[in-house]
């Protein structure tokens, strides 16, 4: 399946790396606020460097790539908010 033809583009390899920069941010002292707008930089800047480095990535300009690696970054604080969720309901008691 083609997925970029559906409009849908996603570059799993940011989204972690923007995950995982995510989950170093809430160790430290930063207030967890900061989390998507951190996501969303760092996604940002790694947009254009996956462009150039990656010969399979969906963008072909670096607008377009930054707002890629935008979308991925913020994507992976919406993984985070549906694991926190899932849990939160896997966890919950029943009576």
């Amino acid at each position: 399946m083609d997925f970029e033809s559906l409009g849908m583009i996603v570059v799993p390899a940011i989204a972690v790396i923007c995950f995982l920069v995510g989950e170093a941010v809430k160790i430290t002292k930063i207030n967890t606020d900061w989390i998507p707008i951190v996501c969303g930089v760092i996604g940002g800047i790694l947009g254009p460097v996956a462009m150039y480095t990656m010969p399979e990535f969906p963008a072909r300009d670096v607008l377009t790539a930054i707002a890629v690696g935008i979308f991925s970054g913020l994507s992976a604080t919406g993984l985070d908010q549906l694991f926190k969720r899932v849990g939160m309901l896997v966890g919950k008691k029943t009576n």
